[in-house]
């Protein structure tokens, strides 16, 4: 399995701290009567993570040959969306957990009730700043809105989030365990990238689609790569408790294809994830070096 490169952590790290200057500023510059909400609000956005989605939306303007301030606040307002879906999926009614990115969670750090209003408020401000990104036209602007409001909703992470809640105690087969986390996990990571490939208002329809099918793979990569930290990660390391998905009875790729399975699989996604960027160049291998990071990361 490929391990992280220094190409790799330093573009991430490139990544994350445009990521994270600009989250600063637009959170900053959010009017709201309330600094409960406001602190809680930038505990949750601003308290470490990796941020993969922004840097592969930032990645795929790259690999069209732009440069990170074309898609730096569709980056932003997509984990804004994948801040507000930790908040909510940690909730007592969800997932009910204490621990995310080794801290506590936003309900158990401020309460239950804050918790659901920061969520609520950091997935209006997501389509606040897409609907006022500097240097996209209007057109894009509405296109980058539809992709981020499908990709987040019913027909996206929330519709697989509701699978995934239904599926609690069941065996599921491999195309329906698939099929939940591509809406579930994969929906937003495809989005990062398409958005990534929209900002630079110069992508092919051909491009686009094999930037999607590269995202796709990868989508369902992470997920695998998350279900094995599960069983294997250490919760100082992961950042959220060992095991917790088995201790739900939540189904899973290694209790479906043993743990062995699940890492050929992962192979396989891989492999299939890196076939989609054959025809780009060495501008596209940000997201190659991202593909390799999915599948070696640790936590």
């Amino acid at each position: 399995m490929p391990t992280s490169t220094a190409a790799t952590q330093a573009f991430l790290a490139q990544s994350q701290g445009l990521v994270d200057a600009e989250l600063d500023r637009l959170l900053a510059s959010i009017r709201q009567p309330s600094t409960r909400l406001h602190d809680a609000m930038s505990y949750s956005l601003l308290g470490g993570g990796k941020r993969i989605r922004p840097a592969l939306c930032l990645a795929a303007a790259q690999a069209m040959g732009r440069d990170a301030d074309t898609a730096l606040v569709p980056a932003c307002a997509i984990e804004a969306i994948h801040a507000y879906s930790l908040v909510h999926d940690d909730l007592p009614a969800m997932d009910d957990d204490e621990l995310r990115r080794g801290r506590p969670t936003v309900h158990i750090a401020f309460d239950e009730a804050t918790a659901i209003l920061a969520g609520d408020a950091l997935q209006a401000a997501a389509f606040d700043w897409l609907s006022e990104a500097p240097g996209l036209d209007a057109a894009t602007r509405i296109r980058l809105v539809q992709e981020l409001a499908r990709a987040s909703g019913a027909a996206g992470m929330v519709g697989g989030q509701a699978i995934d809640l239904e599926s609690v105690g069941q065996q599921l087969a491999l195309a329906t365990l698939e099929s939940m986390h591509r809406h579930k996990t994969g929906a937003l990571i495809e989005a990062s990238v398409r958005m990534g490939a929209l900002a630079s208002q110069s992508t092919t329809t051909e491009q686009l689609e094999q930037l999607t099918q590269y995202a796709r793979a990868l989508g369902l990569a992470f997920q695998v790569q998350d279900d094995l930290l599960d069983i294997e990660g250490d919760t100082a390391v992961i950042g959220k408790p060992q095991g917790s998905d088995a201790a739900r009875e939540k189904p899973t790729y290694p209790a479906l294809l043993g743990i062995e399975g699940a890492r050929g699989h992962l192979r396989e996604l891989l492999r299939s994830a890196l076939d989609s960027l054959g025809g780009f160049g060495p501008e596209a291998d940000p997201l190659r070096d991202m593909a390799d990071f999915v599948v070696a990361r640790t936590h």
